[in-house]
């Protein structure tokens, strides 16, 4: 569990990286800086190297000569600069610029601090604000600078109670803009001493920002919660962890006590985390056969991960599952697996899109996370950058122009938080009374108001399992299961694999 929106998808394995290879791997970025070197020797060494890589592509003899070329760089910068330079910082500036030439947001240097930030994470505390987050890179593909990202808040956290919201953007951390910070150094500055303040600038779509004021604390990651709704078995999980699959196996033992007719299975908002514990979630569902496969150029990073255990829900028990933009990784594993199998029927929006499984290895006190694979569905189809898109969309409304500048200009004056303070016992005719002023001040829909005052509230308490009365989504689920058209339903259901070829085909006409 990270902090970060990586998903720590397999344990790490406990593998030191020989010094040897530190300080060849250590010096890769220095290569940037050959041309400006006034040296004859070295310009000579760069232009041979660069003639046999062009001859040699993939050849074992070149990659000798890049690193010896890189060794031959890092002692020089050590006997000729102007100052002496720390090793260390070289190193890490090196290290930096290697994972960076990926290209890959999930790949990255862990210097000290943040490494044991991730081991801190991975033995379930740490002190920070709770939200899971996520940066690409630093440019958008139009040139416009890109922002943190939440993935999702911890729920019961600092960051949860402020009203943050998956989707929202922090441009700032203690004023300093969030573009020029990588996703890793973000959550750093998000991260300290439980107790100490964090001051957050979040952009909600195009035109509502607003400042927050975090207290950071001990985050602990409640893992599941579950509730009976009617007849229906509700269960959601926050996050994948060693014990998420007992504790929903405690929840469905729950269940069936209570004689249970349906289950929902709510993933809205969790980022993932061991792909193990995924594997033994969708283990609970299907009787046998394939969760996922992963795939990669490298032999041992190829696994085809089946049920690890018997099924504990029966298959004559009908099953939704939640999902939106919010579920990412293990989420997206369990809802492909119990899709592609035709498991359960999909409700909510596209998930996040992340299909790739990442090790973290230790280099002594700092190591790294790199992508070693990608997972497939059982379809055999690869979900990043693509998502999950659910077999019924229900979107919570959307805001027009007019509705962000009053909602923006209500947020600022703060009148819903001042309200759950000034009135903690507040009841549903209180609600309502307050929800009727601010529609006549701001002119936004009571409905709205009235989900917003009760998100207050359970943001200032422990939150309840469930919100019925606002939760659209959940209620649509609930209506497929007390309607009696779930089989029919599930007869019309495609794997993503077909809806895969179905969007390329679409794509190949409109061309």
């Amino acid at each position: 569990m990270s902090d970060t929106g990586f998903p720590v998808n397999n344990k790490p394995r406990n593998k030191k990286i020989p010094l040897s290879w530190i300080w060849i791997l250590s010096t890769l970025l220095l290569c940037a800086i050959f041309a400006f070197v006034s040296v004859p020797g070295v310009l000579a060494q760069v232009r041979e190297v660069g003639t046999q890589a062009a001859g040699q592509a993939g050849n074992t003899q070149t990659t000798r000569n890049y690193t010896e070329t890189i060794q031959w760089v890092f002692n020089f910068i050590q006997r000729h600069y102007v100052e002496e330079v720390n090793p260390k910082v070289i190193f890490e500036g090196a290290m930096n610029g290697i994972f960076n030439a990926l290209g890959d947001p999930y790949s990255a240097f862990l210097p000290e601090s943040e490494m044991k930030d991730l081991n801190d994470t991975t033995q379930g505390s740490f002190g920070g604000v709770g939200l899971y987050v996520s940066k690409p890179g630093t440019t958008g593909s139009d040139g416009r600078p890109v922002f943190l990202e939440v993935a999702a808040p911890i729920e019961d956290t600092p960051g949860w109670r402020a009203g943050i919201n998956p989707g929202d953007q922090i441009i700032q951390i203690d004023d300093e803009s969030t573009d020029v910070l990588t996703q890793d150094e973000a959550v750093a500055r998000m991260r300290g001493v439980p107790g100490t303040v964090v001051r957050l600038l979040i952009r909600r779509g195009e035109k509502i920002e607003f400042p927050v004021t975090l207290t950071r604390a001990v985050i602990e990651v409640p893992t599941a919660k579950h509730a009976m709704i009617g007849n229906i078995g509700y269960l959601k999980l926050l996050t994948f962890t060693p014990m998420t699959a007992d504790r929903a196996a405690d929840a469905i033992a729950y269940f069936k006590s209570k004689n249970y007719q349906g289950m929902i299975l709510d993933l809205r908002n969790n980022y993932g985390g061991l792909l193990n514990s995924a594997v033994d979630i969708s283990s609970l569902f299907l009787e046998s056969g394939v969760v996922v496969t992963t795939k990669s150029r490298i032999a041992s990073e190829n696994h085809v991960f089946n049920t690890r255990r018997a099924a504990l829900v029966p298959a004559g028990i009908p099953v939704v599952v939640l999902i939106n933009k919010g579920s990412a990784s293990a989420s997206e594993i369990v809802a492909g697996a119990l899709k592609d199998r035709g498991r359960a029927y999909l409700v909510g929006e596209k998930s996040y899109g992340k299909g790739s499984v990442q090790q973290v290895y230790p280099l002594e006190t700092a190591g790294f996370k790199i992508t070693t694979a990608r997972y497939y569905t059982p379809s055999d189809v690869n979900i990043d950058r693509i998502g999950i898109p659910p077999d019924r969309l229900v979107k919570f409304p959307e805001f027009t122009d007019s509705d962000a500048e009053k909602l923006s200009r209500l947020i600022r004056d703060n009148w819903i938080p001042s309200f759950v303070s000034d009135n903690p016992k507040a009841g549903a005719v209180q609600v309502e009374n307050f929800a009727k002023s601010l529609e006549k001040e701001y002119g936004l829909e009571l409905t709205l108001l009235k989900r917003l005052i009760r998100n207050e509230q359970n943001r200032t308490e422990i939150a309840p399992v469930y919100d019925l009365e606002y939760d659209i989504q959940l209620q649509e689920a609930v209506n497929i299961l007390n309607s009696g058209t779930y089989r029919s339903l599930m007869q019309t259901t495609k794997t993503l694999r077909m809806l895969q070829e179905e969007a390329a085909d679409d794509l190949a006409l409109a061309s």
